[in-house]
C-alpha cells in the first residue's frame, strides 16, 4: 500500500515537473517571436510605435550588429586594396632600379 502511495506521488511529482518546463517553453516562444518589420521610416511609424519596448531594443541591436558586420567587412577590403596597391608600387620602384 504504502509502496503504491510513494509511486503516485512520484508520477505526480514528475509530471508537474514537465508540465512546469513545457509552459516555460511555451512561455519564451511567445516571447521570442518578433515582428517581421526590418525597415521603418515616416510612413510605417506606427508599426515601429507598436512595438514593445523590448522589440525595440532588440530590432536596434540587430542593426547595430548588422552595421558592425558591413563595416568590418568594407574596411577588411580597403586594407587588402591598399596592400595590393603598396605591392604593385613597391615591385614597380624595384623594377625601375
Amino acid at each position: 500500500m504504502l509502496l503504491k502511495l510513494v509511486i503516485i506521488f512520484l508520477f505526480l511529482f514528475i509530471f508537474f515537473l514537465n508540465l512546469k518546463n513545457f509552459l516555460k517553453l511555451k512561455r519564451k516562444q511567445k516571447v521570442l517571436k518578433v515582428k517581421k518589420l526590418t525597415t521603418f521610416n515616416k510612413k510605417n511609424l506606427n508599426n515601429w510605435m507598436n512595438l514593445t519596448k523590448k522589440e525595440r531594443y532588440n530590432l536596434s541591436k540587430q542593426d547595430s550588429v548588422n552595421y558592425m558586420d558591413r563595416r568590418k567587412l568594407l574596411l577588411d577590403e580597403i586594407r587588402n586594396e591598399y596592400k595590393k596597391i603598396s605591392r604593385e608600387n613597391s615591385e614597380e620602384n624595384i623594377k625601375k632600379k
